[in-house]
């Protein structure tokens, strides 16, 4: 099972792609966790592709989050003027994909402006997820939301099944039938509170990826808990 690392600081996503036992298969990289995770800052990436520019082979991918402030995900036109531009300023600086969210002001998945930015990432050669704004969706109307993500053109959806405190953990029914309901169409990748202590008991989703922010101190990635993470995803 493949495993996703989410990184809020340059060092962090070094650390996760080199990390013991392999470390990540994929990064996302993001600032801020006290904010939810954010928008980075462009240097981020160019500071991590100079890092390993001299290397044989090619890094793992590296997704960024497209998230202009913190709250909710209803944005005004300013701020999705920023979330395009900032996708196309990263697509040129090397990202592999994006990771963002649009709701409307009724709390439904926007349909219209997550498919503008799809098709501006697709031209590019680049894959959307679309993070955990849809933890908040009614869990009665998540099946119909995932269809509509796949109408959007989306690729995958982080998500821990419900907006509960408990994270995935306490969504593991609600991520099952998800799983269920994605038939291959889209990517269910489970995250919120992930870590090597709880992962075996989300594996009866069904789910084939898995995201954590394997954090120790302050921001920074553990490299411990990666290479537990790796360990585990690999039996």
């Amino acid at each position: 099972m493949p495993l996703e690392i989410a990184c809020f600081t340059p060092t962090s996503a070094i650390t996760a792609i080199t990390a013991i036992t392999a470390g990540a298969d994929r990064i996302e990289l993001c600032a801020s966790y006290h904010l939810g995770g954010v928008t980075p800052p462009l240097s981020w990436l160019e500071q991590i592709k100079s890092h390993f520019a001299n290397c044989t082979s090619e890094i793992i991918p590296i997704n960024v989050m497209l998230r202009p402030r913190c709250g909710d995900f209803f944005y005004t036109s300013s701020e999705f003027d920023q979330m395009r531009d900032a996708l196309t300023s990263f697509a040129d600086a090397g990202a592999d994909g994006f990771v963002f969210g649009i709701l409307t002001e009724n709390g439904d998945i926007d349909a219209e402006r997550n498919t503008k930015l799809v098709q501006l990432a697709s031209v590019r050669g680049k894959s959307c997820t679309f993070h955990r704004a849809f933890d908040g969706i009614d869990d009665g109307r998540k099946i119909e939301a995932l269809n509509t993500l796949v109408e959007c053109g989306f690729e995958a959806v982080l998500t821990s099944g419900t907006a509960g405190a408990e994270g995935a953990i306490g969504g593991v029914e609600v991520l099952g039938r998800l799983v269920e309901a994605a038939e291959g169409r889209i990517e269910v990748v489970v995250g919120g509170g992930v870590r090597s202590g709880n992962l075996g008991g989300l594996r009866g989703t069904g789910a084939r990826w898995f995201h954590s922010a394997a954090m120790g101190e302050g921001e920074e990635v553990d490299e411990v808990e990666v290479g537990r993470l790796r360990e585990l995803v690999e039996r």
